[in-house]
């Protein structure tokens, strides 16, 4: 079960710098004047990062419940499905909310069983 914890921790790692990089890129892409796209592909992984690291990291600065954290990584996540819709690439968004969704929930039950 521990290899299993330490898989699942790495792809969830690769997970949220998956979902930086798609806010990003989706700031780039978007149809706007320059300044607002340069803007908006360092402001919107900036303000995810932020949030990730105050409530949703496994050392955060701000300790929350479960379902607050949960919440956070849904906002996180959801962004990131959404930029990708939004860019054009549907069935990549669908594919990143299912491993993202897969991921959760063995990391979850792993935690569940290590705590019995």
């Amino acid at each position: 079960m521990n290899f299993l914890r330490h898989v699942n921790d790495l792809l969830a790692f690769l997970l949220e710098l998956v979902a930086l990089a798609v806010l990003g890129y989706w700031g780039f892409k978007t149809d706007s004047a320059v300044p607002v796209r340069v803007t908006l592909a360092v402001g919107a992984p900036l303000l995810a990062a932020i949030a990730w690291g105050l409530f949703a990291s496994p050392k955060a600065t701000i300790a929350l419940p479960l379902i607050g954290v949960l919440v956070v990584k849904a906002l996180v996540f959801g962004s990131a499905t959404l930029a990708l819709n939004a860019v054009g690439n549907r069935l990549i968004a669908t594919s990143f909310a299912v491993v993202v969704v897969i991921n959760i929930a063995i990391a979850l039950t792993v935690k569940s069983v290590g705590d019995n």
